[in-house]
């Protein structure tokens, strides 16, 4: 039991120490007026270019009324446009407005910037060793190792 206590102990060590190195914790990402939050949403909605807002949901595993709200945000910021489904009027498809665009854009830029200034002290090598190392983890917790 110990020893599972250490495991536990030092993966919440890692993720502390991770989303304080990338300022997740701050209440805007990236000097931005949006929250970490927000901006997944944007992700989702510019690489998926048209989604549902259901499909945020299940994709996120976010709470419904929680991405409504961001949702109306957009609208009123004018980030999204909505168009009912061809199949069915019940179901509104989300995609980025031109403005919404060129917000994710920025933010996408000073993300790739953000990452760029973390790994460039590190010798190409170790940053390949890094990258290595996330996509084991990832494997490992998705369950396919």
């Amino acid at each position: 039991m110990k020893d599972k206590t250490k495991l536990i102990q030092d993966i919440r060590e890692f993720n502390r120490f991770y989303t304080r190195l990338i300022g997740l914790l701050d209440g805007h990402l990236l000097n931005s007026n949006y929250s970490l939050a927000e901006v997944r949403i944007m992700y989702e909605i510019y690489t998926a270019k048209q989604i549902s807002a259901s499909q945020i949901v299940a994709t996120l595993h976010m709470d419904k009324g929680y991405v409504s709200r961001i949702l109306k945000k957009f609208e009123k910021d004018e980030l999204i446009n909505k168009e009912n489904f061809s199949t069915d009027a019940r179901v509104s498809v989300l995609a980025l407005s031109e403005k919404g665009l060129k917000v994710f854009q920025t933010l996408n830029r000073a993300s790739n910037d953000q990452v760029d200034e973390l790994i460039s002290p590190l010798a190409i090598s170790k940053q390949k060793e890094l990258v290595m190392h996330m996509q084991e983890i990832m494997q490992i917790l998705n369950g396919q190792q």
